[in-house]
């Protein structure tokens, strides 16, 4: 704690379980939208619809809460994903690790942009995990697979962006911000 002066809150049992739940948000919440994409629900692109929260989870928690989303975090929701995906074990926990390292390498420029470059950023970023989860999974099925899921996957995580980010940042501004704990 700082020695700075001033008021500060009793450090309570409340206040510090408090603190915990705003720094576990990011991590809980994309755990939570990845087993949510993930039920039974016979949607048409639901696996793509999952890679896509995953990866625009990631993305924007790596970019505004980095400290929130360390790489074993990361590492753990990718591990989560290939439980629950349909590719094979180990695709999205690389593509969402080179994902979060993305976003932390490009986040001093980033954060001081304005949406549409943020999302030009993540639109980028989408291509290449796309095309990158489409090689390993070919290589690792030794077989080459049509490159039109991967697209789709793209395509829908590109799409998907704006609506969870406008979510995710009123949590971010909100709920989830430890400061106003």
């Amino acid at each position: 704690m700082d020695r700075l002066p001033g008021i500060r809150p009793r450090e309570s049992l409340g206040r510090r379980l408090d603190m915990a739940a705003r720094w576990a948000f990011p991590a809980s919440t994309t755990a939570l939208l990845l087993l949510a994409t993930a039920a039974p629900l016979g949607l048409p692109g639901q696996a793509e619809a999952q890679a896509a929260v995953a990866l625009a989870a990631v993305y924007f928690w790596s970019l505004f809460r980095p400290a929130a989303m360390p790489p074993a975090v990361v590492f753990l929701i990718g591990l989560l994903a290939d439980l629950l995906g349909y590719a094979p074990p180990g695709v999205g926990v690389l593509s969402l690790l080179l994902a979060h390292g993305f976003a932390l390498r490009w986040r001093r420029l980033l954060v001081r942009q304005g949406f549409l470059l943020v999302w030009l950023a993540f639109t980028g970023l989408a291509i290449g995990v796309a095309m990158l989860q489409w090689a390993l999974t070919s290589g690792l099925t030794l077989r080459l697979l049509p490159p039109a899921p991967a697209v789709f996957q793209a395509l829908v995580a590109i799409g998907l962006y704006p609506a969870l980010a406008t979510l995710l940042t009123r949590a971010h501004q909100s709920l989830a911000a430890p400061e106003r704990a």
